[in-house]
């Protein structure tokens, strides 16, 4: 029986949300999240994307191109970018205006990551769910069953709603393969609507990379296929539907901006000095993404041992939660690199987008310092060792 090569490692980059823990203030979570840019970079992830959530008291990255322009001030070579820009707040235009402006301070350095935002359905519409997906193991990685969220939930469309008032953009998103289009032609710089051409200097010829974002096999994931764009796909947010999330894209995949498919997947990373220790960290986790289930936006991060434990959760709760608890990676830097080979074998990433969340920003920042320096196959992630590897 021949024996497999070893598996070559991926680069790692970071999803960062700047999350608020309880006590503290959304203030001391930006000043934490560019203390990560700083760190990241020095460690050598290839890039830092900031998240978009408005109106969670959980959650400061609510200007991506803001917190990506600040921490490329602070920082020498890892790329910044959005992860992602949402298009029922922003238009292509705006975004690729303000990254485009971004970009020319930091040529190369800058991804623009657009992505569509959920929207409620019309009122009065039948209550539906999630399409049912089983648990399955494929090849070692557990893909768990999606959760049980009904879209059409009265309570939860009518928080949507108050807080798009509250946001008050007044947006309506077009076709994605159109927004995305938009940005594309600005770039170029030939830009045509309605027989009158349109030219944005901060975008025209901008050194950036347009990424998309997908959590789904659907449009999203079809249209950066088509277009030849790189994705990135959301294992975090949407655990069960990655693997066909990837397959939609590849299958659709055209040479365009790209001559092959570039994919990056993300994932929930919680790494520690022991497993036991992670697993201590890791409590809070459960109420957080609840909080989020649930529409109100994520709350503030708990504290660990503050919440209900899970196995004291009801078992309607537990059903909710359990795809994001399963699939979460937590444990020593020995535990979490042998589950994050397999995720990398068995999704064909070409990159790791790692997101973790505590309640304290230096357990984030160990996190991470632990991670690089597992990754690499060293105790410690010297900058010139990690450099080197990239």
């Amino acid at each position: 029986m021949t024996t497999p090569p070893p598996l070559s490692r991926v680069p790692l980059s970071i999803l960062d949300l700047a999350v608020v823990g309880d006590g503290r203030s959304g203030a001391d979570a930006i000043r934490a999240s560019l203390d990560l840019a700083v760190a990241a970079d020095d460690l050598g992830y290839r890039r830092i994307w900031f998240a978009e959530h408005h109106l969670a008291p959980g959650v400061a990255s609510s200007s991506p191109a803001v917190l990506a322009a600040l921490a490329a001030a602070r920082t020498r070579r890892i790329k910044v970018g959005s992860g992602a820009v949402l298009l029922s707040t922003t238009s292509p235009l705006v975004a690729a205006e303000q990254f485009g402006a971004v970009a020319a301070a930091h040529p190369g350095r800058v991804d623009l990551g657009l992505g569509r935002a959920f929207t409620p359905p019309p009122e009065g519409a039948s209550p539906r769910r999630g399409t049912a997906t089983p648990a399955r193991d494929v090849d070692g990685l557990h893909v768990p069953a999606s959760p049980p969220f009904d879209f059409g939930d009265p309570e939860l469309r009518e928080r949507f709603l108050a807080q798009a008032r509250v946001l008050a953009t007044g947006r309506a998103p077009g076709p994605f393969r159109t927004e995305l289009e938009t940005v594309l032609a600005l770039r170029a710089g030939e830009l045509v609507d309605d027989g009158r051409a349109f030219v944005s200097p901060p975008v025209q010829h901008a050194d950036l990379d347009l990424w998309v974002l997908a959590s789904s096999g659907g449009e999203s994931a079809r249209v950066a296929g088509e277009l030849g764009l790189p994705l990135a796909a959301n294992f975090h947010v949407s655990p069960s539907t990655v693997l066909e999330t990837i397959a939609s894209y590849r299958e659709a995949f055209r040479p365009g901006v790209l001559a092959e498919p570039y994919l990056v997947v993300s994932v929930d990373v919680l790494a520690a000095d022991t497993d036991a220790q992670a697993q201590h960290l890791a409590d809070g986790f459960a109420a957080w993404v609840w909080s989020i289930r649930k529409g109100g936006g994520a709350r503030t991060y708990p504290r660990p041992g503050s919440t209900t434990p899970w196995d004291q959760l009801s078992p309607d709760d537990q059903a909710l939660l359990r795809d994001r608890v399963d699939t979460r990676v937590v444990g020593s830097p020995t535990t979490v690199v042998e589950r994050l080979e397999t995720l990398q074998r068995v999704t064909g990433a070409d990159e790791l987008l790692v997101t973790t969340q505590t309640h304290d920003p230096a357990d984030t920042l160990r996190s991470y310092e632990l991670l690089a320096g597992a990754w690499l196959g060293a105790d410690e992630a010297s900058p010139e060792l990690v450099g080197a590897a990239r």
